[in-house]
């Protein structure tokens, strides 16, 4: 929706801008979900330097400094945007300045939010700036192909099933933003909402795009554990839960977080959802798979009245986050991987571009709480103006290799031609596979297993088909879709995890516990090549900071948020 408006300001008069979803507009995917906030640099003693570097380093070295450059230091103009022209209302200090919360992490309180509900704020307002707009808006309508050219330089258009009508439509443009928010929901315990299935990383796959750090899946610490007959479990108890001084006890009610990391509670998501995994794997109680996380410490009432969405979460499942104990396991939350981009959101094909979770490079190795909705909307605006300005160049729309158009029919149509049955178990194998093997905690011999669970749950989806007698907003084709693309973005990870034979951020290996040599920093890219996967390692570029150094003049401060 961002670049929608960016792109419509930038333009020249009549161009026509469209926004296809696979649900409703505003309604369906991830920003609705967002709780903690958005990160920026506004606070007494803040500076995007102290942001970035606290990005670097929560990255572990391995993002692309020039594109986390640009997010810390466009954070703080997007934040104005979206007050004061999007129409944003966050939560504000008695003199009238913005409030900041900490998040684990970082080094100040820099979470600018509206409570703990800060993504419906964000997505009803530029909601309504759309719909004020003259942007064609294609609801319920799923991409299920990049169609190239015939000489494959550049994007032709983008193959899209039509749900509420059960037909393809190919839609041609000169420029594409694929935007699909990626989801890591091929794991037992996931965040995101059902509709996302890594559709964007599966096409941009076989479209022979190059796919960075896909071994990198983070997991948030806690989720909510609720029991298997709801959809709430693994939901996300935020991180400011954590950041007010919340603790996390174990099994036996003994707080752990200060056995891994000195910072407690405090750590990176990666160290507190590795924490708890060891835990959980000390508990021989059947009765308690996760641990807890507590906060009546910090008096029910200012629980209540500062965590107003996550208490009711939590009381509409029978818990009391307020004054009681709510069982929490770490859950798949969000992919730092994604296709390899510039710092202007353009990818190797041209006239097509990525932001968002679908794009990888800004992030590395984990993603700092707050950096998310921050990077959608920042580059999801850069992207909009960037598509203005090369279209002006473009003469006319391209036409398409009608032999991969072909194939992509073909290949959405296939379970169409086969005998209905049902995909519901083949998921659960799918996301058990990705939780025993491809998860919190690697190795070698597990990841080789799991690859081997992937393939076999693909195999058996391929024989699997649905009725086609009514293709009209028939959910079990859409089902089977979802899985297919889960399946090959799987496959992805672990051939990815494979290959990193160190521990970096949210990747960690058993076997190879060290995080390896910063300074000779590489990253992994994934390219499909017919049928052949292949992974190669890539040299991180320090174009800003290198390891030992920092950007922070001499004499600051470590940190800048107070301690607890």
């Amino acid at each position: 929706m961002f670049a929608a408006l960016h792109a419509l300001q930038r333009a020249p008069k009549g161009t026509k801008v469209t926004i296809a979803v696979k649900g409703l507009m505003g309604k369906c995917g991830c920003t609705r979900m967002v709780q903690g906030g958005y990160n920026v640099a506004l606070g007494p003693g803040d500076s995007v330097e102290r942001h970035f570097m606290d990005t670097i380093e929560g990255g572990k070295w391995l993002p692309n400094q020039d594109m986390a450059w640009r997010l810390c230091e466009q954070a703080v103009v997007r934040i104005r945007e979206l007050e004061n022209e999007v129409g944003c209302f966050f939560d504000r200090n008695p003199d009238g300045s913005l409030h900041q919360k900490a998040f684990a992490g970082q080094t100040a309180d820099r979470t600018v939010h509206k409570g703990d509900l800060t993504g419906i704020e964000i997505i009803n307002r530029l909601m309504e700036q759309v719909l004020a707009r003259p942007v064609e808006k294609l609801q319920d309508h799923r991409a299920v192909g990049l169609v190239p050219t015939k000489d494959g330089s550049a994007i032709a258009g983008v193959l899209m099933i039509d749900m509420r009508k059960g037909c393809f439509r190919f839609v041609r443009a000169k420029t594409v933003l694929m935007a699909t928010g990626g989801g890591p929901s091929m794991y037992k315990y996931h965040t995101p909402s059902g509709d996302k299935s890594m559709d964007g990383l599966a096409m941009a796959l076989r479209v022979g795009l190059p796919l960075r750090d896909m071994e990198m899946v983070q997991f948030h610490p806690t989720g909510l554990l609720a029991g298997a007959h709801t959809r709430m479990t693994g939901t996300v108890l935020e991180e400011g839960l954590r950041g007010a001084g919340g603790h996390l006890l174990n099994h036996a009610g003994q707080r752990f977080m200060f056995d891994y990391d000195a910072k407690g509670e405090r750590a990176t998501r990666d160290v507190v959802s590795r924490g708890i995994y060891a835990e959980m794997r000390k508990n021989n109680n059947p009765g308690q798979e996760g641990v807890f996380i507590a906060m009546g410490h910090l008096g029910p009432d200012a629980v209540r009245r500062r965590f107003k969405g996550m208490v009711k979460r939590c009381a509409d499942c029978g818990f009391d986050l307020a004054g009681g104990l709510v069982e929490v396991v770490p859950t798949a939350h969000y992919f730092m991987g994604g296709v390899v981009v510039d710092v202007d959101t353009r990818t190797a094909l041209e006239g097509l571009y990525v932001a968002g979770e679908d794009a990888g490079g800004a992030h590395g190795s984990n993603r700092l709480g707050g950096n998310g909705v921050a990077n959608s909307t920042v580059y999801g605006g850069i992207a909009g103006d960037i598509m203005a300005k090369d279209m002006r160049g473009m003469a006319a729309l391209r036409d398409p290799d009608e032999a991969i158009l072909q194939a992509e029919l073909l290949r959405a149509c296939h379970p169409l031609t086969r005998k209905p049955g049902s995909v519901t178990a083949l998921r659960q194998q799918l996301q058990a596979a990705m939780w025993d093997h491809v998860g919190v905690m690697r190795s070698r011999e597990g990841l080789q297993t799991g690859l081997e669970r992937i393939m076999q749950v693909s195999d058996a989806l391929m024989q699997v088909g649905v009725a086609a007698d009514n293709l009209a907003f028939n959910l079990t084709w859409h089902d089977w879709l979802n899985l297919r693309s889960l399946c090959d973005i799987s496959t992805v990870i672990a051939r990815a995890a494979l290959a990193r034979e160190n521990s970096r951020g949210a990747h960690f290996r058993e076997d190879f516990p060290e995080p390896g040599d910063l300074e000779n920093s590489t990253f992994t890219v994934a390219r499909q090549s017919e049928d052949e996967l292949a992974v190669r390692h890539q040299e991180v570029d320090f174009t800003i900071v290198r390891p030992g150094q920092t950007l922070l003049a001499d004499g600051e401060p470590e940190t800048l948020v107070a301690q607890s």
